[in-house]
């Protein structure tokens, strides 16, 4: 699923375009649940930007800031055995949920997918929720998904991505360095119509999507709701 919450007709789009590749692993047998691929996806986002091949002098460094300076455009692709395998050893970051394994890659330019990446699937993402899951723990970050919006798990794990991604900006160096040592914990949830009609007049971290996909352009998809934002008062999104 091919994603950017940047507005269509935006001038970043004038800089050279690049985009960063997720895989999510989707074995026949044993698929991960949806939430957890859609919490998986975004500690995998939060987990690039924090490591230090992608910052300073790192070796991804000049990638993540091309990436940055254009739209922060994200694909989210399936991958099974052999596929899963071969993604496996091109360079990037595996992290695992309770069910969901998502590799994370460098951000590659917009046609220069490795062919190992450039052959995989990005349909088929369809995934279930074998059981509700239990209320958000607020004390952690929250990325609250629009309750009116139906959106596919490879889609809505583009999106949590950026949510993710939007905190992680909108963060002190010191309060970053806090939920990297913690392992990046956050939740995802689907909000309830009142609530979500607060969190976007919150001033938190929101997401607006260019509209590529599913879903018609501007529509506002994620709320990112941490901690340490709530306590400094409303931020510009």
């Amino acid at each position: 699923m091919s994603d950017s919450p940047i507005p269509a007709e935006d001038p970043r789009d004038e800089a050279p375009q690049f985009v960063l590749p997720l895989v999510v692993r989707i074995e026949r047998d044993a698929p991960p649940a949806r939430t957890d691929a859609l919490e998986t996806s975004a500690r995998a986002v939060l987990t690039l930007l924090g490591d230090e091949r992608a910052l300073g002098d790192g070796e991804w460094a000049d990638a993540v800031r091309n990436w940055e300076d254009a739209r922060i455009r994200k694909v989210v692709r399936r991958a099974r055995g052999a596929e899963w395998r071969r993604a496996g050893t091109l360079p990037g970051i595996t992290v695992t949920g309770k069910s969901a394994q998502v590799r994370v890659f460098p951000p590659i330019p917009l046609d220069g997918w490795p062919k190992d990446l450039a052959r995989l699937q990005v349909s088929g993402t369809e995934l279930d929720d074998p059981e509700p899951p239990l209320d958000a723990d607020r004390a952690e970050p929250v990325l609250w998904l629009n309750p009116e919006l139906a959106m596919s798990a490879g889609k809505t794990m583009a999106q949590t991505g950026h949510g993710a991604q939007l905190a992680w900006w909108a963060l002190s160096e010191e309060s970053r360095a806090a939920w990297r040592d913690a392992g990046y914990p956050l939740s995802v949830r689907t909000a309830g119509p009142a609530q979500w009609t607060r969190l976007t007049h919150s001033g938190l971290p929101l997401v607006r999507d260019a509209g590529f996909t599913e879903i018609a352009p501007g529509s506002c998809t994620v709320v990112a709701d941490h901690p340490a934002l709530r306590r400094s008062g409303p931020l510009g999104c």
